[in-house]
């Protein structure tokens, strides 16, 4: 039997995605294993926080009410208390911007290796990790030579955990070390246009290189107002600077799992393909009969954008 710890994710004031797909990660790992799922939730308003993870699969929530958000000093201490205490046997962490900034220091304090960026985990006499490679263009399977090891796993590579359960909720206490505390958050500034996050959005409406010129940008824009959606890109459109960084979805933007995603003028390359494959519907929009992005699309529409988009306009307003 092999016990799971995974460390969820919040910021300024809710729990982020990737906190309920470590839940279902944690719980087909346990399956594997025959032990008990454990979530860690460091800061913020714990109470409210171990209320949401009352899940199905999770056996027991350990509550640290210490600070409102992340720190990394605090996250690291943290886990590796809770981590001494329950001894399991891997620690799971999201592949974020926190997950990474504090990840490889718990695993150098727990003494354990780390394996960044899972998109499977399996055990199998041993913890078996899948990654990707070459900007997605091959897999690889990391076999972990350790009894114990640390874990970050990719948002929007398993399901997020719905179904509701009853596990033990315990508060957990430490002696922090104040002296080791050497950063305070004191505020979030908004960067790029700071006017949406993609993430959050149940419908985007994402462009790319087909769409020829900036000032044709305007016609993609109208038929995501015309399905109250938010408009999203591909990584040329962000080159060009025809939108800001914060749109761009992609390996080197962001990760998005939206009910809808409607591909327009993308080709579906693989480093755009990791951001969006998550997602539950995906419409393509494309000339080409043979661009990628149809071998991952839910429904597909071969022709010209500009002929096709006005008519959905007309359809949707």
């Amino acid at each position: 039997m092999s016990d799971v710890l995974a460390v969820v994710e919040h910021r300024r004031g809710s729990l982020r995605d990737v906190s309920f797909e470590l839940v279902t990660a944690g719980a087909d790992l346990v399956g594997d294993t025959g032990g008990d799922l454990h979530l860690a939730v460091v800061g913020g308003d714990v109470d409210a926080f171990a209320e949401e993870l009352s899940l199905a699969g999770v056996d027991a929530i350990h509550t640290v009410a210490e600070g409102d958000e992340f720190n990394h000093d605090v996250s690291v201490q943290a886990v590796e208390a809770l981590a001494g205490e329950l001894d399991p046997t891997y620690v799971l962490m999201g592949n974020t911007v926190n997950g990474l900034d504090y990840a490889p220091a718990v695993a150098e304090r727990l003494d354990r290796p780390l394996v960044t960026d899972a998109i499977d985990l399996r055990n199998d006499g041993g913890l078996v990790v899948t990654r990707e490679m070459y900007a997605s263009k091959v897999e690889s399977t990391v076999e972990v030579d350790a009894d114990r090891a640390a874990v970050t796993v990719r948002p929007g590579e398993w399901d997020a955990a719905e179904e509701p359960g009853e596990p033990a909720v315990e508060a957990f206490s430490f002696d922090l070390d104040e002296s080791r505390v050497r950063s305070r958050v004191t505020g979030f500034e908004e960067v790029g246009s700071g006017d949406v996050d993609i993430t959050d959005a149940d419908v985007l409406v994402s462009v790319g290189r087909g769409i020829e010129e900036e000032e044709n940008i305007e016609l993609v824009q109208e038929l995501a107002d015309a399905l109250g959606a938010t408009l999203s890109s591909s990584r040329p459109i962000v080159d060009n600077g025809w939108l800001p960084k914060d749109r761009q979805v992609g390996q080197s933007g962001k990760v998005v799992t939206p009910k809808f995603y409607i591909a327009i003028g993308i080709s579906g390359a693989v480093q755009h393909v990791a951001g969006m494959k998550g997602a539950e519907n995906i419409v393509a929009i494309n000339t080409d009969p043979d661009a990628p992005i149809f071998d991952i699309a839910d429904y597909g529409i071969v022709g010209d954008l500009f002929e096709v988009v006005p008519e959905l306009i007309e359809q949707f307003e």
